[in-house]
């Protein structure tokens, strides 16, 4: 996908949900599905862009609808909008660093998911804490 040199990344959104971000080290239909059976339930409706690699969600038991870029981004309920947000979202924050050492890029997509999680929040700096509190309390 014109990415050569590129670290390989993978996102899932649930609508009006969360987002489940991974580092992939290809994107392999294999390697996808395996992310793909272990986060959604079979026989979950899923949207998809054209990409060969969702070729097979029907046969693993997902209702599938592709959406062709080239065509629409849109047919009616059926849009991968809500994904591409995230990734607006995450390419903005990330931007301003010129550059992330593929062995933290993992680091920093976890933090971006549960930014975007918990976007809700109140007061973000607490729930960080009483996440680290309980965090803590297991391995202490």
């Amino acid at each position: 996908r014109g990415a050569a040199g590129k670290v390989p990344v993978f996102g899932m959104l649930e609508r009006a949900g969360k987002v489940v971000v991974e580092v992939v080290p290809d994107v392999k239909e294999k390697t996808l599905m395996g992310l793909i059976t272990k986060t959604i339930e079979p026989g979950s409706l899923t949207y998809s862009d054209g990409f060969s690699s969702h070729s097979s969600l029907i046969v693993n038991g997902y209702k599938h609808v592709r959406i062709d870029h080239d065509k629409e981004f849109t047919n009616g309920k059926a849009h991968i909008n809500s994904i591409e947000s995230f990734w607006a979202y995450a390419k903005e924050r990330l931007a301003k660093y010129h550059g992330i050492s593929p062995l933290k890029l993992y680091l920093y997509l976890k933090e971006l998911e549960f930014r975007f999680n918990n976007r809700q929040a109140v007061d973000l700096f607490e729930l960080i804490n009483s996440q680290l509190v309980k965090l803590l309390r297991c391995y202490g």
